[in-house]
């Protein structure tokens, strides 16, 4: 049995996604029109029903995030949400809250969000009783955590594999709620673990200053594609719902290819869509936003995922100041630099400098005008690469579907069979009489019928197909003009395009909600945050515990990434001592207080706590 790998890819807006679709992702995920975790990316039903229009053509699915918690009053709205993305042909909604549960919902396949937090396998299972056909598990799984998870579970699993992480656990962050009164499980994060912080001891001893302690390197797994499909994974995440449509373009093409390549080496795997994708450029995560590359804890507890020294894209390293002479500045470097090329260094107090070329001689950069901090030996990089933005702007639908053709003709027709890389076939008949023949001096110059059947039929311009192989039946020649070869390329691929959405199989799922799941003997889990008296009373009735995100017993953050094995303090992890070791507790200190960091080495886990 061949099992499907998804592709999944982000859309901020409809051109994010269609250019997702083009660039060879199996499914998209956009925000809906409210109650999306990014509040700033919501999208109309009428954009999003014409995204999914297009999405399956290439049999490709689409799902929507309306993955907040929801107040009691807004839960009606949520639910009416859900029944115009059913009726719009939406493929699943990814949701956080329980209480949807128990409202009135149509038939539409749900996700459980990874702001649900799931990285136990008991709980995986409980989703799957629940009803739900695919998770986004937790990114801070290894990959023996996710193969025991498979283990106990039937469900699609969905990871991310590429793209901005979260400092803490999703769904058990609420800094952003409780400094600032905006929740990141209503969607208004305002990202406090992007903040610049001191590092006191309890002596209040400094152990650093303005440094990003709970900002992490950007995810990237493209390495470890085949040891995730291995564990258990089935859908590959690409985060990314607030970036351009350059990097959805960019990353999706990055992974649409090792993926591919996974498949033509291993027959147990295959597409989980159609079409096949040809660039006119090579992808490069390094070339549209990087903030640096972590492999997180797929393999290793003991890694250092921060980025302790910006929060911004630096982009891919070109090489060294060789020299700097005002506004003149001599590089080493073994890549091609651009009028326009933006570039930025750190200087010597480890700040990120950034400007733009305005123009090139060989190793010789002209800036419009002199930057502090350069200085020779400082390694320099490129976070904006001119060229490379023009090639993503004119890669327009590079995606196609194969079909082959077959033509023949009488007296008076011409009949058109296409039959496309699913197995799908359809064929369509245009009257076309005999018309007079050519003068017999004008007959030598032109081409005889079958060549011309298919010159004119390979011109399929802008449409998703591609006509590889047109097998001209034509016993004998006669003129057709023209215009009626075109009409009937036109007629066969309208024809094949609603013969493929006709065919589309579309996933239903029904749910029985009145039994009670969570078996009694199993140990219950962390409890869940809840916003609405619904939601509270479904998981009561599993005998699972609730609680509100205000409750002040709760920590501001729950990580398994930690501050001292980053800072090479962790005697557990093989960290260095000191002299003067750091006396505990210790704080994360800015303009908006002072907050206290937990260790729970038993754990491995780090948990923020305000007061």
């Amino acid at each position: 049995m061949n099992n499907p790998i998804e592709l999944l890819a982000p859309a901020r807006d409809l051109e994010c996604g269609l250019a997702a679709i083009n660039h060879g992702a199996d499914a998209v995920y956009i925000g809906g029109p409210r109650f999306g975790a990014r509040q700033a990316a919501g999208n109309s039903i009428h954009d999003i029903a014409r995204l999914s229009e297009y999405a399956h053509q290439f049999f490709a699915r689409v799902y929507v995030a309306l993955n907040t918690l929801l107040e009691e009053r807004e839960l009606e709205e949520a639910v009416a949400i859900i029944h115009e993305l059913w009726n719009c042909g939406v493929d699943a909604v990814i949701i956080q809250d329980f209480g949807l549960l128990q409202c009135d919902l149509p038939p539409m396949p749900l996700h459980a969000s990874t702001q649900m937090d799931n990285r136990d396998p008991a709980w995986v299972s409980f989703l799957e009783k629940l009803g739900f056909t695919q998770v986004v598990l937790a990114r801070e799984l290894t990959l023996t955590e996710i193969a025991a998870i498979r283990a106990a579970t039937d469900l699609a699993l969905e990871f991310f594999v590429h793209g901005a992480l979260c400092v803490s656990y999703s769904g058990r962050c609420f800094f952003s709620e409780r400094a600032a009164g905006r929740s990141a499980n209503r969607g208004e994060c305002a990202q406090f673990c992007r903040h610049a912080y001191r590092l006191q001891d309890a002596n209040g001893r400094m152990l650093g200053d303005g440094r990003h302690y709970l900002s992490l390197l950007d995810l990237d797994l493209s390495g470890h594609v085949h040891e995730l499909t291995r564990a258990g994974i089935s859908s590959l995440k690409i985060e990314g719902r607030l970036k351009d449509a350059a990097y959805v373009k960019n990353i999706t093409a990055h992974y649409r290819l090792t993926i591919d390549k996974l498949l033509e080496n291993d027959a147990t795997l295959r597409r989980a869509s159609s079409g096949h994708c040809r660039f006119d450029f090579e992808p490069d995560p390094r070339k549209t936003f990087h903030r640096g590359a972590t492999d997180y804890f797929v393999h290793n507890r003991n890694n250092r995922p921060a980025s302790l020294d910006t929060v911004k894209s630096t982009g891919e390293e070109l090489g060294t100041v060789a020299a700097v002479d005002g506004k003149i500045i001599h590089i080493t470097t073994e890549k091609t630099i651009a009028n326009g090329d933006g570039l930025c260094v750190f200087n010597r107090q480890k700040k990120l400098i950034g400007f733009r070329v305005n123009r090139v001689e060989g190793k010789t950069l002209h800036l419009a005008a002199a930057v502090s901090g350069i200085e020779p030996g400082c390694p320099i990089y490129r976070n904006h690469d001119s060229a490379f933005a023009r090639l993503l702007a004119a890669s327009l639908t590079p995606r196609k579907l194969k079909v082959n053709t077959v033509i023949h003709c009488d007296d008076a027709h011409l009949f058109c069979r296409l039959t496309d890389e699913d197995g799908l076939v359809s064929e369509v008949t245009l009257v076309a009489p005999a018309t007079a023949a050519p003068r017999p001096a004008r007959l030598a110059d032109k081409p005889g019928l079958a060549e011309r059947l298919r010159r004119q039929m390979a011109k399929t311009g802008g449409t998703l197909f591609d006509l590889r192989e047109i097998d001209t039946r034509i016993e004998a020649d006669r003129p057709v003009p023209v215009a009626t070869i075109n009409e009937l390329r036109r007629q066969a691929l309208a024809a094949h395009l609603r013969l493929r959405l006709l065919r589309r199989a579309r996933p239903e799922a029904w749910r029985d909600m009145a039994a009670k799941i969570w078996p009694d003997n199993a140990p219950l889990p962390e409890a869940r945050v809840v916003a609405n008296d619904t939601a509270r009373q479904f998981l009561g009735r599993h005998g699972l515990r609730v609680v509100a995100a205000t409750d002040p017993n709760l920590p501001l953050m729950t990580c398994r990434y930690c501050i001292k094995n980053q800072l090479g303090l962790c005697r557990k992890q093989g960290g260095k001592s000191t002299n003067e070791p750091p006396a505990e507790p210790l704080y994360l200190v800015d303009k908006t207080g002072r907050r206290r960091l937990e260790f729970d080495c038993d754990l491995c886990e780090m948990r923020l706590r305000g007061f």
